[in-house]
Order: C-alpha cells, then structure tokens, then sequence
C-alpha cells in the first residue's frame, strides 16, 4: 500500500505570468510515451507482477521504490502545467468570451475539459495510453527497458527544456534531469549485477552533463544525483543498497541510500475560475458547506 504526503518534490516558482502553449509541450513530460505517467505505470506494474521477489529482493526494492518516487513525479508536472496556465483567460460575463484566448492555445482542450488544468495525454492531445507498460516478467528484460524508457524520457525533458524559457517548467525540469539520471544510473547498475555487462559505459544517454542546464546544476551540487530514497520508513527497501553502491561514474562522488523521502514543499493552491465554473462554489455556498461541517464534529 502507498502512504501519501500533502507535500510537493521542490519548491516551484510561482510567477506572475503564465503560458499556456508551454503548458502544451511540457504534457509530453507528463502523459507522452516517456512521460511520468509511462514511468510510473511501467514500474508499478513491474513491481506488482515481479516474480521470485524472495530471491532477488534487491531488484524488486529498487523497482518498488522508484515506483513511489514517480507518483511524486507525476504530481510534480501536473502542477507546473496547473501553473503554467495562470492567467491564460479572464473573469466576465459569458457573453464577453472570457475563454476567447483559448482558441489560439495549442490545446483548447484544457481550456474545455480540464478547466486550464494538466491532463492524461501527450503534448499532441493523445491520451495516455496502457500499453507503453511493459512489464515481461523476465527480470534482465524489464530492467534493458527501464534503462531505454529512462534515457528516452531524459532526451525529452532536455528537448522541451529549449523549448521554453518559463520558471516554473525550466525548474521543475532541472530538477526531474537530475532526478532522472539517479534512475538511469540504478537501472544501469541492476544490469549490470544481473548479467556482468557494465552499462555504466553508456552513460550519459544523450552524451551532455546535467550541469549545462542553469536549473538542473544546484540539484547535481546538492547531491540529488547520488542518492536515492526507500520512500519507506520501516525498511522494507534496504536491500536497494545493495544495488546502488560505490561511485557516480559520471561525477565519482559516493553513492548512498536514505531512508524514508525528502522534505518536501507546499502545493500551490490553485484560485477559483469563476469562467470556467471552477471550483462552482461561491461565498454563499462556501459558509453553507462550513457550516455543515461543523455540524457533523
């Protein structure tokens, strides 16, 4: 089972302007083929289905733990998408066309379904799809595919990172390059104690240091390249040290494991959207719905 904090991975910028088109690029991070949404999913299921766990606890700790760390991921996109549509209409009378900007955003379906929101699809307005899980059974196999699916979403994160020059995206992608290349890596590893083959040589897949890019350069200095959480406070995933030991090939500083996940930062609490009828609650009905729970105390 999963415990969940009320808490976000960074701390985003909260900028007084948005931009809607970004928002459209950055859902390929979060619902495309090697979004948050695919690693999430691959690794959840991987972890649910993995066979001889007793024996090769090590591999399966590493998967389960990972697992955890994307749903963070996942919640981290959606709310830099949440943040990235700030301001992209504007309160009046329906008749005014509050929502006119819309048809010239790259995704009016935000702005339609999902009141200027992020959603489970791609950049292209696709929807997320089930079957970019993978999840074979044949431990050498899932792990070969997490390491492909890993570098795949890292050449992506880099791609829309020159797309946009917006705060609140380019922070958010620093942060998940970093987070990123410590996945990259612990696959590499786990290969490379299943079969002998040092995978490690490959690395960096696309061949460019996280430190080039301004934001992902703090995140390698504060040494979130080298550690990697249990997300698990009782020690049910130790056994990932195992696993993920001995030097950063890239940087040569130590590996560690740390028990338990990071602080965390506040979610942004998103204001209402009168024109998109978001939340739909007004004054009068916010101190009805107040009033009723204090009723039931």
């Amino acid at each position: 089972m999963f415990q969940r904090v009320d808490k976000l991975l960074i701390d985003l910028p909260r900028v007084e302007y948005g931009d809607a088109n970004a928002a459209s690029a950055v859902q390929e991070l979060l619902g495309g083929k090697f979004g948050e949404m695919s690693t999430l999913n691959n690794y959840m299921y991987q972890s649910f289905n993995f066979r001889g766990r007793g024996k090769l606890k090590p591999f399966y700790d590493l998967v389960a733990s990972i697992t955890a760390e994307e749903f963070g991921h996942v919640e981290l996109v959606s709310n830099t998408i949440n943040l990235l549509n700030k301001n992209s209409s504007f309160t009046g009378d329906p008749n005014s066309s509050p929502l006119q900007a819309a048809i010239d955003k790259r995704n009016t379906y935000a702005f339609i379904a999902n009141a200027q929101t992020s959603l489970a699809g791609d950049s292209m307005g696709n929807p997320w799809r089930g079957d970019y899980v993978f999840s074979s059974g044949n431990l050498v196999l899932d792990l070969l595919h997490n390491f492909f699916l890993e570098c795949g979403a890292r050449t992506h994160k880099m791609r829309v990172y020159e797309m946009t020059d917006h705060p609140t995206a380019r922070e958010m992608i620093g942060y998940l390059l970093v987070r990123g290349g410590t996945h990259v890596l612990a696959y590499a590893k786990a290969i490379e104690i299943a079969t002998g083959v040092d995978v490690t040589k490959m690395l960096p897949i696309p061949n460019l240091d996280n430190r080039v890019f301004d934001t992902a350069r703090k995140y390698e200095e504060q040494g979130y390249g080298n550690v990697l959480f249990t997300w698990n406070n009782v020690g049910d995933y130790k056994d990932i040290n195992q696993i993920w030991k001995g030097n950063n090939p890239l940087s040569g500083e130590k590996l560690y494991v740390k028990e338990g996940s990071p602080k965390g930062y506040d979610i942004p609490d998103l204001r209402s959207l009168p024109e998109e009828f978001a939340p739909g609650i007004g004054p009068d009905e916010y101190e009805a719905i107040a009033k009723r729970l204090m009723a039931n105390m």
